[in-house]
C-alpha cells in the first residue's frame, strides 16, 4: 500500500467508529487475563500493553490490583477514549502514544501483551523492528504474548491487509530470543457476529 499513513489511518478509525462496534471489542479479554492467571504475573510486574487503544484489558487489570500498567497506541484518539473511560483511574497508567515500531522504550517490562498488533505488520522492516523492541524492552525470563490472526483468521481488518500467522511461523519470528511456552488458537466473536480466529503464543526471554 504505497504511501500509505499508518498512524491517520487510526486516528479516523477511532475518531469514527465506537468501542461497541469495533471487530476487536471484548467486554472481559478472557484469553489474555488467562495467560496473566497462568503465568502467576505480580501485581507488582510491569506490564505493557501494546495497541492496547481503548481495549478494556486496562481496566481489568486495574480491578485485580495491578499497578505498574503501560499502554501503548499509535492512536492519541484511542488513548483519549481510554483516559475518559477510565476518569481518575487513568492517572494510574502509563500512556504512550507511539507507533511500536519507532517506539524506543526507556523502561524494561516484565510482561508485553499484543493482541493484534503485531500481524499488520507486512514487512520486513517492521517486523524485524518489532521484534528487536521486544528483545530489548522485555526483561530477561519475562513474558511475551503475542495473539494474531490464525491461517483461519481473516485477510483484512479495519480496511488493512494483516499478515496470518500459524504456532510454526508465529514462533519462528520470535525465536532468536524466546523460548515458546505455548500456543492455542481462539475464535472471537464479533460484536456483528462473524468469528475470527486467533492464534495466541506465550514466550519466555531468553
Amino acid at each position: 500500500m504505497p504511501n500509505f499513513d499508518r498512524k491517520s489511518h487510526w486516528e479516523n478509525i477511532y475518531q469514527t467508529q465506537d468501542l461497541r462496534n469495533s471487530g476487536w471489542f471484548q467486554p472481559t479479554p478472557e484469553t489474555s487475563l488467562n495467560f496473566i492467571e497462568k503465568f502467576n504475573v505480580p501485581k507488582s510486574a510491569k506490564i505493557i500493553d501494546v495497541g492496547g487503544g481503548d481495549s478494556l484489558l486496562v481496566d481489568n487489570l486495574l480491578e485485580r490490583g495491578y499497578k505498574d500498567i503501560t499502554v501503548l497506541d499509535i492512536s492519541a484518539e484511542a488513548i483519549d477514549r481510554a483516559k475518559q473511560r477510565l476518569g481518575d483511574k487513568a492517572e494510574q497508567v502509563s500512556w504512550i502514544v507511539s507507533d511500536v515500531t519507532q517506539f524506543q522504550p526507556t523502561e524494561t517490562y516484565d510482561f508485553w501483551h499484543d493482541r493484534a498488533v503485531f500481524h499488520f505488520l507486512r514487512s520486513k522492516e517492521d517486523i524485524s523492528a518489532y521484534v528487536e523492541t521486544a528483545q530489548k524492552a522485555i526483561t530477561p525470563k519475562g513474558i511475551l504474548v503475542m495473539g494474531t490472526f490464525s491461517e483461519q483468521g481473516p485477510t483484512k481488518c479495519s480496511g488493512i491487509e494483516i499478515q496470518q500467522y500459524s504456532e510454526t511461523s508465529l514462533t519462528g519470528m520470535f525465536k532468536p530470543h524466546f523460548e515458546k511456552v505455548n500456543c492455542r488458537t481462539v475464535d472471537h466473536e464479533t460484536p456483528s457476529g462473524s468469528v475470527q480466529n486467533f492464534v495466541f503464543c506465550s514466550f519466555k526471554k531468553k
